[in-house]
């Protein structure tokens, strides 16, 4: 087995995007073998972007495993202020089991040596869950909403004032980061800004925050208190299409918060993988992406 860097190429983000879909297609496929989510293009697109984001900003936590010439699997993990990340790794089933998951996540984690902290979000997957458990992470089971917005049960307006976020808000978002989570996103945040459908930011004397929706989909949340993490919620929420299904994920016992808005709103409640930590508890306030933690 040969491991080299994730390269900053068209290429490489193409191949690690199939070795993805080939990997969670079988973790989401129906009881009859038939494929089940299958992503978007502005998914694919987004996959894509990703990938070549984090090659550029972290080649030392990018890692493609090799059998023979055949690309097999991938791990893609961040260092941002001291905190160390997974933001996604993968293997080709039919390569699974081969210890090859436990490689790439022992040479993606060298790029996190001195880091305080650590965070991933883990799928349902409990071969996962065991090897994130067996290097030294704190699983937290994790929920999520899903359904349709019940419009008729939205709040009334509130005093803490909501506006559109963008680059100019950079040094903000960093700032509420650090306080919530203890290091700032940085180079991420312009990511985030140029392939989510928009930020919401909520500055004010008692507190700040802000929110990344995309679609139905809540992408990132971040806020100084619960009280304004919930009004960013509701808000993020309001504004998801009507008619889209609106999702909220990676939900710990620290997020009832989020579940309240989510349960007033008709959203369904489930169990959902997992939030793996290391030196650090979920923050209360704070929602984690799934892609840049």
């Amino acid at each position: 087995m040969i491991l080299r860097h994730v390269r900053d190429s068209a290429a490489d983000a193409e191949t690690v995007r199939e070795i993805a879909q080939a990997a969670f297609g079988r973790l989401t496929a129906r009881p009859d073998g038939t494929p089940g989510h299958r992503p978007t293009e502005a998914q694919d697109i987004f996959h894509r972007a990703r990938t070549r984001h984090l090659a550029a900003t972290d080649p030392g936590g990018c890692w493609l495993a090799l059998s023979g010439e055949r690309p097999v699997g991938f791990a893609l993990s961040l260092r941002r202020e001291g905190l160390w990340a997974l933001a996604l790794t993968a293997v080709l089933p039919e390569y699974q089991g081969r210890g090859i998951g436990r490689l790439l996540l022992e040479r993606a984690g060298e790029h996190g040596h001195g880091c305080l902290r650590g965070m991933i979000t883990v799928s349902v997957d409990p071969a996962a869950a065991r090897r994130y458990r067996l290097a030294g992470f704190h699983l937290h089971p994790t929920m999520r909403l899903t359904g349709l917005v019940d419009r008729d049960r939205l709040p009334p307006p509130s005093d803490l004032a909501v506006l559109p976020g963008t680059v100019k808000h950079q040094e903000l978002l960093d700032s509420i980061d650090r306080r919530v989570r203890g290091s700032a996103h940085g180079p991420d945040h312009p990511m985030m800004l140029a392939h989510y459908e928009e930020l919401l930011v909520c500055d004010t004397v008692v507190g700040s925050g802000y929110c990344y929706r995309d679609g139905g989909t809540v992408k990132l949340l971040a806020a100084t208190s619960k009280r304004l993490a919930a009004r960013l919620l509701a808000e993020a929420l309001a504004r998801v299409p009507v008619g889209t299904p609106a999702k909220v994920e990676w939900l710990t016992a620290e997020q009832e918060w989020a579940v309240d808005v989510g349960l007033e709103l008709g959203l369904t409640l489930e169990n959902h993988g997992y939030l793996a930590v290391r030196g650090m508890q979920p923050p209360p306030a704070y929602l984690p992406s799934g892609g840049f933690l």
